[in-house]
């Protein structure tokens, strides 16, 4: 079974601050297991779909966006930036309009955040720096097995 875990927080767990806007806003560390026979790359896609607001959300946040993961690496470590990921791994633009993690940020409410890793039957052409939108195309017709992991977090005193 694919299995994508965080020794950071447990599933539907709340996400420690650390890895926020209110603390060092650095990747949490991932973990994965179970990664199907005939993966050419893996995919990661975290995002939040309570933005603005759990009560009313009106859009999905994106917070990071990886694709050609090599499928023989087992985790991230965490605070991964750019030269931390493994060699050939490829950053697409989240919602800041910048690449790389943003930790959640939520303007009011606890929020879901949802870590998405995709097991993909080929490695993506050089996408250049891809949205979700574009990313999750390029995906489609490609995608051998999904592992989810959720978090929550709520800004100190809201």
């Amino acid at each position: 079974m694919f299995r994508l875990t965080s020794p950071s927080f447990d599933s539907g767990g709340e996400i420690p601050q650390r890895f926020t806007c209110e603390g060092q806003d650095v990747s949490p560390e991932l973990g994965w297991s179970g990664v199907p026979s005939g993966t050419r790359s893996l995919a990661l896609i975290v995002d939040d779909p309570d933005a603005p607001d759990p009560a009313r959300p009106m859009r999905t946040w994106v917070h990071w966006v990886l694709f050609n993961i090599p499928p023989t690496v087992s985790g991230l470590a965490e605070g991964a930036g750019e030269a931390e990921l493994p060699p050939g791994t490829r950053q697409g633009l989240n919602d800041w309009k910048r690449t790389g993690y943003g930790g959640p940020c939520p303007p009011i409410g606890r929020h879901r955040y949802f870590h998405k890793l995709y097991a993909l039957d080929v490695v993506l052409e050089d996408l250049d720096r891809p949205t979700k939108t574009t990313l999750e195309q390029a995906m489609k017709g490609h995608v051998l097995a999904a592992a989810e992991l959720v978090g929550t977090y709520q800004k100190t005193g809201r």
